[in-house]
């Protein structure tokens, strides 16, 4: 959040954002702790499918991840987690690059999870997705709420509420945390004490 308001402030001190945009981003930046709130009460309910769904793919040996535009490191921060505290061995992709490579690791034994949230390049992730389904592996997409067409590309869906692009990674990330933790308790980790990590910050 606080980079967000440094890049609002660097854009209108650059002249590069008007009021009416800056004031459009802060507007919406201001519905997102209650946003949050709401994909947390869902996961916390029985028809939640996160929890289903990380314990069915505990034991996959690799994962992949992808996205495009702010989804790119969305993807990388959803990869990270899970390798951080499940130690499942797991990428994150530009969805553009697949055919330079990463596709030819899917099979039905490795899942790849698509950040395809509403965004100027939701149509070209889409058809990422229909490539990767073509190979026969399995989809798990994060989707805007109310995209219904999602549901023909993907295996299954972790929805979040509506914002704006640039301020959907602060949504699309949580189902991904949240995959990632319950996957690692599944697989009987610690997840308050992920093995051989430490902070940066801290440790040269």
């Amino acid at each position: 959040t606080v980079l967000y308001l440094l890049g609002l402030y660097l854009g209108q001190l650059r002249m590069k954002l008007g009021n009416e945009r800056v004031r459009e981003i802060l507007e919406a930046m201001e519905r997102i702790p209650a946003q949050i709130q709401t994909i947390l009460d869902h996961a916390s309910s029985t028809q939640d499918i996160i929890e289903p769904l990380a314990k069915h793919w505990s034991h996959a040996s690799s994962m992949m991840f992808i996205g495009r535009g702010v989804g790119y490191p969305t993807a990388l921060e959803g990869a990270l987690k899970l390798k951080e505290i499940s130690y499942i061995h797991a990428e994150g992709f530009p969805a553009g690059e697949l055919k330079h490579g990463s596709i030819a690791l899917l099979d039905p034994d490795v899942p790849l999870i698509a950040v395809a949230t509403a965004s100027h390049v939701y149509e070209k992730v889409v058809s990422n997705i229909q490539e990767v389904r073509a190979r026969d592996a399995r989809v798990l997409a994060v989707a805007t709420e109310g995209d219904e067409a999602i549901q023909k590309h993907a295996d299954s869906i972790f929805y979040v509420p509506d914002t704006l692009e640039v301020l959907s990674p602060l949504l699309a990330s949580i189902p991904l945390q949240l995959f990632a933790y319950h996957t690692a308790v599944a697989r009987g980790c610690n997840v308050d004490q992920p093995r051989n990590l430490a902070k940066s910050v801290t440790v040269e």
